[in-house]
Protein backbone atom coordinates (compact mmCIF):
# COMPACT_ATOMS: atom_id res chain seq x y z
CA UNK A 1 0.00 0.00 0.00
CA UNK A 2 1.46 3.35 -1.05
CA UNK A 3 1.99 6.08 1.50
CA UNK A 4 -0.55 8.90 1.22
CA UNK A 5 0.64 11.99 -0.62
CA UNK A 6 1.78 14.84 1.58
CA UNK A 7 0.52 18.40 1.11
CA UNK A 8 2.50 21.29 2.58
CA UNK A 9 0.17 23.95 3.99
CA UNK A 10 1.01 27.24 5.72
CA UNK A 11 -1.21 29.30 7.98
CA UNK A 12 -0.94 32.71 9.62
CA UNK A 13 -1.30 33.40 13.31
CA UNK A 14 -2.37 37.04 13.27
CA UNK A 15 -2.96 38.56 16.71
CA UNK A 16 -4.33 41.98 17.52
CA UNK A 17 -5.33 43.12 21.00
CA UNK A 18 -5.49 39.59 22.38
CA UNK A 19 -7.66 38.35 19.49
CA UNK A 20 -6.71 36.03 16.64
CA UNK A 21 -7.90 36.18 13.04
CA UNK A 22 -9.68 33.01 11.91
CA UNK A 23 -11.47 32.29 8.64
CA UNK A 24 -14.40 30.09 7.69
CA UNK A 25 -14.09 27.84 4.64
CA UNK A 26 -16.60 28.29 1.83
CA UNK A 27 -19.60 25.91 1.55
CA UNK A 28 -18.12 24.41 -1.65
CA UNK A 29 -14.65 23.77 -0.13
CA UNK A 30 -13.26 20.53 1.23
CA UNK A 31 -14.28 20.53 4.93
CA UNK A 32 -17.06 23.07 4.20
CA UNK A 33 -17.79 25.87 6.68
CA UNK A 34 -15.10 24.75 9.10
CA UNK A 35 -12.82 27.37 10.66
CA UNK A 36 -9.06 27.68 10.30
CA UNK A 37 -6.18 30.08 10.51
CA UNK A 38 -5.85 31.89 7.15
CA UNK A 39 -3.46 30.32 4.68
CA UNK A 40 -3.27 27.56 2.12
CA UNK A 41 -1.18 25.21 0.06
CA UNK A 42 2.45 25.91 -0.78
CA UNK A 43 3.02 25.68 -4.54
CA UNK A 44 6.06 23.99 -6.11
CA UNK A 45 9.20 26.15 -5.88
CA UNK A 46 7.47 28.62 -3.52
CA UNK A 47 8.74 29.54 -0.06
CA UNK A 48 6.45 29.29 2.96
CA UNK A 49 6.59 33.08 3.39
CA UNK A 50 5.67 33.71 -0.26
CA UNK A 51 2.79 31.22 0.00
CA UNK A 52 1.50 32.98 3.12
CA UNK A 53 1.58 36.37 1.41
CA UNK A 54 -0.22 34.98 -1.68
CA UNK A 55 -2.84 32.94 0.18
CA UNK A 56 -3.77 35.59 2.76
CA UNK A 57 -4.06 38.26 0.05
CA UNK A 58 -6.23 35.88 -2.04
CA UNK A 59 -8.54 35.03 0.87
CA UNK A 60 -8.71 38.33 2.77
CA UNK A 61 -7.47 41.05 0.35
CA UNK A 62 -4.82 42.14 2.84
CA UNK A 63 -1.06 41.82 3.07
CA UNK A 64 0.88 40.01 5.76
CA UNK A 65 4.51 40.01 6.78
CA UNK A 66 5.40 36.49 7.94
CA UNK A 67 7.60 36.02 10.98
CA UNK A 68 8.84 33.00 12.89
CA UNK A 69 7.54 29.45 12.71
CA UNK A 70 5.32 28.84 15.74
CA UNK A 71 4.07 25.30 15.29
CA UNK A 72 4.14 22.28 12.98
CA UNK A 73 1.69 19.38 12.86
CA UNK A 74 1.28 16.54 10.44
CA UNK A 75 -2.33 15.37 10.23
CA UNK A 76 -3.58 12.34 8.25
CA UNK A 77 -6.80 12.74 6.29
CA UNK A 78 -8.48 9.94 4.34
CA UNK A 79 -6.59 10.45 1.06
CA UNK A 80 -3.59 12.59 2.01
CA UNK A 81 -1.38 13.88 4.79
CA UNK A 82 -1.36 17.60 5.63
CA UNK A 83 1.89 19.07 6.93
CA UNK A 84 0.69 22.33 8.51
CA UNK A 85 3.21 25.05 9.37
CA UNK A 86 1.91 27.94 11.49
CA UNK A 87 3.75 31.26 11.33
CA UNK A 88 3.39 34.45 13.32
CA UNK A 89 2.34 37.17 10.89
CA UNK A 90 1.65 40.89 11.00
CA UNK A 91 -1.06 42.55 8.92
CA UNK A 92 0.26 45.16 6.50
CA UNK A 93 -1.68 47.40 4.16
CA UNK A 94 -5.32 47.42 5.11
CA UNK A 95 -8.06 45.58 6.92
CA UNK A 96 -9.26 42.04 6.11
CA UNK A 97 -12.27 41.48 3.84
CA UNK A 98 -14.03 38.13 3.27
CA UNK A 99 -12.93 37.95 -0.39
CA UNK A 100 -12.43 34.19 -0.85
CA UNK A 101 -13.66 32.85 2.48
CA UNK A 102 -17.19 32.47 3.80
CA UNK A 103 -16.50 34.61 6.88
CA UNK A 104 -13.76 35.75 9.24
CA UNK A 105 -13.65 36.69 12.91
CA UNK A 106 -11.29 38.10 15.51
CA UNK A 107 -11.54 35.78 18.55
CA UNK A 108 -9.71 35.18 21.81
CA UNK A 109 -8.02 31.83 22.40
CA UNK A 110 -10.71 31.14 25.05
CA UNK A 111 -13.33 31.37 22.27
CA UNK A 112 -11.63 28.83 19.96
CA UNK A 113 -13.81 25.99 21.27
CA UNK A 114 -16.93 27.81 19.99
CA UNK A 115 -15.83 27.26 16.37
CA UNK A 116 -15.56 23.92 14.54
CA UNK A 117 -11.94 23.95 13.32
CA UNK A 118 -10.45 21.67 10.67
CA UNK A 119 -8.70 18.68 12.26
CA UNK A 120 -5.19 19.90 11.31
CA UNK A 121 -5.90 23.38 12.73
CA UNK A 122 -7.42 21.82 15.85
CA UNK A 123 -4.26 19.77 16.39
CA UNK A 124 -2.03 22.81 15.85
CA UNK A 125 -4.15 24.92 18.23
CA UNK A 126 -3.83 22.32 20.97
CA UNK A 127 -0.07 22.29 20.45
CA UNK A 128 0.03 26.11 20.35
CA UNK A 129 -1.97 26.41 23.59
CA UNK A 130 0.03 23.65 25.28
CA UNK A 131 -2.94 21.31 25.70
Amino acid sequence: MAAPRSIRVVAAIIERGGRYLITQRRPSAVLPLMWEFPGGRVEANESDHDALRREVRHRLSVGVEPGKLVSFVSHPYERYLVDLYLYECQLVGGEPEATNVNDFRWVTSAEFDQFPFTPADEASMSKLLGE
